[in-house]
């Protein structure tokens, strides 16, 4: 059942020789979740890190910012994703059109803006997207090639094509609690799944009926690259995840769930959706409901 890995994940090795590929757009997504817990409540802020890619990247690559760049700005719910057009706009802006392969890293433990990236890609229609095994931490380690110049592409020419099963919002998710051809799987900590963290002014808990897989349970310790896909299976398995069903992944913004769907997107799983809305805005509305 598990797909060709290499539709999904490239290996550094690979990125190398194909630095000057016309055909590839390599996009830097860094940025951070600066998350400060104090007596059990969480206060966390999205950012991106511009200045860091100013001062070093991998050659060619071009800086996307996960918190500004793809997101809704006039969403109440924070980290949703852009509408269209401004989608669009953005991957124009950097130069990524129909015909490219995007390859996407970062430099979080757990590639989440790289998988984001690839979730929002997949989204609007565009399946040419792969996410760099181990990021820019195994790039460096490997003393590979890092340079501060802003490459200057041609215009491209994107164009959203909506698809709309990968994406859920709050009411969809509600009818399906307790649907047994659903499984819903919370990425978050288990601090905060549990509800001995609570993220803001949010509640405590989660989905009623979700499980709970951490992202960072998906990734190799040792190396900060993703598990095998025999692991990864094992994983999910024992978690009681079935292929047979439609996965419903969630967090706190719709980002770390990414992580989740991408390993089982690795895996051959064929119905995988990202709440978009996730905690931020589940466990902001009381009219939702919520277990411990």
């Amino acid at each position: 059942m598990a797909q060709e890995r290499s539709r999904f994940l490239v290996e550094t090795a690979w990125l190398a020789e194909h630095l000057t590929d016309p055909q590839l757009r390599i996009v830097d997504m860094r940025g951070y979740v600066r998350a400060v817990e104090h007596d059990g409540v969480q206060d966390a802020v999205y950012i991106g890190a511009p200045e860091e890619y100013a001062q070093e990247h991998i050659p060619g690559a071009v800086y996307v910012d996960w918190s500004k760049d793809i997101v809704d700005l006039d969403s109440e719910v924070e980290a949703q994703v852009a509408p269209p057009a401004r989608f669009v706009e953005a991957m124009e802006r950097v130069g990524i059109g129909d015909e490219h392969l995007v390859v996407a890293y970062d430099t979080h433990p757990t590639s989440q803006f790289a998988t984001r990236l690839w979730w929002a890609l997949n989204y609007y229609g565009h399946e040419r997207v792969v996410v760099l095994n181990g990021g820019l931490a195994k790039w460096k380690r490997e003393n590979r090639e890092l340079v501060s110049t802003v490459p200057a592409y041609p215009p491209a020419t994107f164009t959203a094509r909506v698809r709309p099963q990968l994406r859920a919002e709050a009411q969809e998710v509600l009818r399906l609690i307790g649907n047994a051809d659903v499984t819903l799987v919370d990425a978050r900590d288990s601090g905060q799944y549990s509800g001995r963290v609570i993220r803001g002014k949010g509640r405590p808990g989660h989905i009623p009926g979700a499980l709970n897989i951490p992202r960072e349970e998906l990734i190799d310790p040792e190396t900060g690259t993703f598990r095998s896909n025999e692991e990864l299976a094992s994983i999910f398995a024992a978690a009681q995840v079935s292929p047979e069903q439609r996965v419903v992944a969630y967090c706190n913004g719709g980002v770390a769930a990414t992580t989740v769907l991408f390993s089982l997107a690795m895996l051959g799983y064929p119905r995988l959706t990202n709440y978009d809305g996730s905690w931020n805005e589940w466990g902001h509305r009381q009219d939702l409901p919520a277990e411990i």
